[in-house]
């Protein structure tokens, strides 16, 4: 086995075991029963579709797919924060209607 037929193997692996992960995260967007649920699912697809950027890159040799992954990257993380502060007001308000 030369070492291309190893990085070619390797990267399909992972792109399988990838591809699985991010059907599950769908999976649990669409049943998560909570909100946080949901919100944590979505963290988990973006950092999977950074993953699978990288496999891609690794199998293409192509760095300008490591780009688009750091771009990516804040992306998810700037989602994630602005749906917890949305999370956070919403039961800021459920507290203040209670009193």
């Amino acid at each position: 086995m030369t070492p291309a037929d190893a990085i070619a193997l390797t990267t399909t692996i992972a792109l399988c075991m990838l591809g699985l992960a991010l059907l599950i995260s769908v999976v649990r967007i669409i049943v998560g029963p909570t909100l946080s649920d949901r919100i944590l699912a979505l963290d988990l697809m973006a950092v999977t579709a950074m993953g699978f950027i990288g496999a891609i890159a690794i199998r293409t040799g192509l760095t300008l797919y490591l780009d688009l992954a750091i771009a990516l990257a804040l992306l998810g993380f700037l989602a994630t924060i602005a749906l917890a502060r949305y999370l956070l007001s919403r039961q800021r308000l459920a507290v203040g209607d209670a009193q």
